[in-house]
């Protein structure tokens, strides 16, 4: 394997967003066995005649519960043309009134976006439509270090000094009353799109677009505000009579939703389906730098997973460490000289982002091994000097390594903020409801939160966080690698990897099928620079492995027979027919 394609890899073992599993520790030891889930049955057999797939697929279809029927035929093949109706989301008509008579009218309008992917994608594509249809846009985003998240008060004076006669909020807003107050005393009338919760208090906005009220009847509830905006835009277009084709902004689109950890169902598969296909074509000179950048060939197609760990956490970055606008100017920008430039300067972001990711999960697992956290249902790491922006991913990390819900605060004297990150199945924000009472404050859902803390209540929270996990069982096998089928002999791995690519995009709501590969024969095995590189032959075919971190099982490998479960995919590195998998859990066998 080329030191490229072993980056690559690494750059995708990076979880950056909630981890949906562990593998039990970098270097994790051979698993003592790995459960087999048996041979396709008879009703897969069946299902890979009427729907022309591999058996291998198929079986994963059955059983996920799928038939060979309209619904699983509109699941492999998700199109635009399947999006729900959005008559009925609640204030999209008088959204788009107001935002077609300030373009009309040439009122300033002001675009002000959350600094997270999510944020920055809601914002580009909102102020890059209304300005391609004569829209005078103003684009603002939160940052870190005035106001942080949301509408804060800084973040409304930066508004305010702006002058606009409207305000579109994008991903945020839901729980900022009293800013959005202030900005309609001084005259501005305020549209909220955003996908988090909604208090019940009124929101003082004249329309709120958000599915999540109780009052709307659009009945997918798993768009982020990015898919939201284009939705909006939409009926904007309508109403100005506009012939502006928004599909070239279904790219960010799928970055945004992808970042958000959204569901990946429904409208939201079709959406990043098509945005996918829209990124492959690089109409978008940011985009296209910054992929470079990241040794991804855009024009070989790109994947949810190179969105979730190598264009989103690029975009992120700057945001991360403080200001966020150089990665909106690089989706705006037309330029492709300005956009490398720009793209140089969100990759130097991204390096020192890493550094100082790497340098934090050092001193978090020093601290783990030191008390002895490891044993504990839970953890927590508090740390003077710990960055904010960063947390989050270390969070992430300790979790992929211990497979145990995790929080990170980074402590600023008397204070802290932290994130929170736990293995598929834990319910994170269910049990911060247990440990509220030792907080400042929360938020976030299931999947991931975020929290503020007292420097002298950790401790306390971390024994109220234990109990929680200790009432609040995970699900049996939460964190670990699971096959969702065998490797049928019947099948030639290159049909399986090509049907397994129907199945994208996959993420939240749409995990990635593992496949097992079993009784292998390892014909070779090599540590590459830390990593397990395995070469494999089962039924006359040869099959790649890559294991991260892993390199240390080469030896114990080597010359016997293994169990292998993990992600299979085309080869692109060797090209034709070739496929890899990429290791999730590997176990001898004699």
């Amino acid at each position: 394997m080329t030191s490229t394609a072993t980056e690559a890899w690494k750059e995708l073992a990076e979880r950056e967003a909630p981890t949906p599993a562990a593998r039990g520790g970098a270097g994790a030891p051979c698993a003592e066995r790995i459960a087999d889930p048996g041979e396709a049955s008879a009703e897969a057999l069946a299902m890979a005649r009427e729907l022309g797939l591999s058996i291998t697929v198929a079986d994963i279809l059955h059983r996920a519960g799928r038939a060979p029927d309209d619904a699983t035929r509109r699941f492999l093949d998700p199109r635009l043309s399947h999006l729900t109706s959005p008559d009925a989301m609640a204030d999209r008509e008088a959204s788009a009134e107001r935002i077609a008579r300030a373009v009309l009218a040439g009122e300033r309008i002001a675009v002000f976006g959350d600094y997270d992917c999510d944020g920055i994608t809601a914002t580009a594509i909102m102020t890059g439509a209304l300005r391609a249809m004569s829209g005078q846009v103003v684009p603002l985003l939160a940052t870190r270090a005035e106001g942080s998240y949301g509408l804060s008060a800084p973040a409304l004076e930066r508004v305010l000094r702006a002058c606009p006669t409207l305000l579109i909020t994008c991903d945020c807003g839901s729980s900022d009353h009293e800013r959005l107050a202030a900005a309609r005393a001084a005259g501005i009338d305020c549209v909220v799109i955003d996908h988090h919760l909604v208090p019940a208090d009124p929101l003082p906005a004249i329309a709120f677009l958000n599915p999540h009220r109780a009052d709307c009847g659009f009945p997918y509830k798993g768009l982020a505000s990015c898919g939201l905006a284009l939705s909006l835009l939409a009926a904007v277009r309508k109403k100005l009579g506009s012939s502006l084709d928004l599909r070239p902004y279904l790219d960010l689109v799928a970055i945004g939703t992808v970042a958000d950890v959204a569901p990946l169902t429904g409208d939201n598969r079709a959406l990043v389906r098509a945005g996918l296909g829209v990124l492959q074509t690089g109409p978008r000179p940011g985009l296209r730098a910054l992929a470079a950048l990241a040794n991804l060939d855009l024009g070989r197609g790109a994947s949810a997973e190179d969105v979730a760990f190598r264009i989103a956490p690029r975009l992120n970055a700057p945001g991360r460490l403080g200001d966020p606008d150089i990665s909106l100017e690089l989706l705006l920008t037309q330029d492709s000289v300005t956009a490398s430039a720009l793209a140089a300067t969100v990759e130097q972001a991204q390096m020192k982002r890493r550094a100082i990711q790497d340098e934090m999960l050092a001193a978090a697992l020093a601290e783990i091994e030191r008390a002895g956290f490891e044993r504990d249902p839970a953890i927590v790491v508090a740390r003077q000097g710990f960055h904010p922006g960063v947390v989050g991913i270390v969070a992430g990390r300790l979790t992929a390594r211990f497979g145990k819900p995790t929080i990170v605060i980074a402590l600023e004297g008397a204070k802290g903020r932290g994130s929170v990150r736990g293995p598929s199945g834990a319910r994170l924000h269910d049990a911060l409801v247990r440990c509220s009472a030792e907080l400042v404050g929360f938020g976030g859902h299931q999947a991931a939160a975020g929290v503020e803390v007292r420097a002298d209540r950790v401790e306390a929270l971390r024994a109220a966080w234990c109990d929680a996990f200790r009432a609040l069982d995970l699900p049996a096998g939460a964190g670990l690698a699971t096959a969702h089928a065998r490797l049928d002999d019947r099948d030639d791995p290159a049909a399986v990897a090509r049907d397994l690519e129907r199945l994208e995009p996959c993420g939240e709501g749409n995990r990635a099928a593992h496949v097992l590969v079993a009784g292998a024969a390892v014909r070779s095995a090599r540590n590459l620079k830390g990593h397990l590189k395995l070469e494999l032959t089962v039924a006359r075919r040869e099959i790649a492995c890559f294991g991260f971190e892993q390199g240390e099982l080469a030896s114990r490998l080597a010359g016997g027979r293994v169990d292998v479960v993990g992600r299979l995919r085309r080869d692109a590195w060797r090209g034709g027919d070739a496929v890899e998998i990429r290791i999730e859990h590997i176990a001898a066998v004699d």
